[in-house]
């Protein structure tokens, strides 16, 4: 396990770099998550429940859009920057929490614009998602540029020492 965190450690030395990255993973995990869950919601499986607040529905975009406000604000105050050591662990969570919060507003773009709930229409929903998730994955590739293939290495290392022992 240290061999792990010692090669994360190595790929992300710089705050930035590091905050995309998990800003990116946020995106992925957030965007792959709402998408289960709606098609969960609506096919009628599992605990998931279409939520509604004094009868009107509330849509995901809400929390997302929320989110970007609460964040937009720590980031004012630079509780979540990553520039002081000590706080780098709030600006790990705070990036990957801003890429939840913009899967969450950006799945319902065309409420946006078309102001009516046409979440579920047919026309282009197959390439929206697989764009969004290519999106996503390709920025998660590029800002952890080396780090997946030196975990992968890591990970054949120990289970070679594994079988060793």
């Amino acid at each position: 396990m240290e061999d792990f965190r010692k090669i994360y450690r190595q790929h992300f030395e710089n705050p930035r770099r590091e905050r995309a990255f998990l800003h990116a993973t946020g995106f992925t995990f957030g965007f792959l998550g709402c998408r289960v869950t709606t098609h969960a919601i609506r096919a009628q499986r599992g605990p998931f429940r279409n939520m509604s607040l004094g009868g009107r529905h509330l849509h995901h975009s809400t929390f997302g859009i929320i989110g970007q406000i609460w964040l937009g604000y720590l980031w004012t105050y630079q509780v979540a920057l990553g520039l002081d050591p000590e706080k780098r662990g709030a600006s790990r969570t705070a990036s990957f929490t801003a890429g939840v919060a913009t899967a969450l507003t950006l799945d319902e773009f065309a409420l946006w614009f078309d102001l009516a709930d046409d979440y579920w229409t047919t026309a282009g929903r197959k390439s929206i998602d697989a764009v969004a998730l290519f999106g996503g994955v390709s920025a998660m590739g590029l800002a952890g540029r080396g780090l997946f293939r030196d975990l992968g290495m890591a990970a054949r290392d120990a289970v070679r020492e594994a079988r060793r022992i």
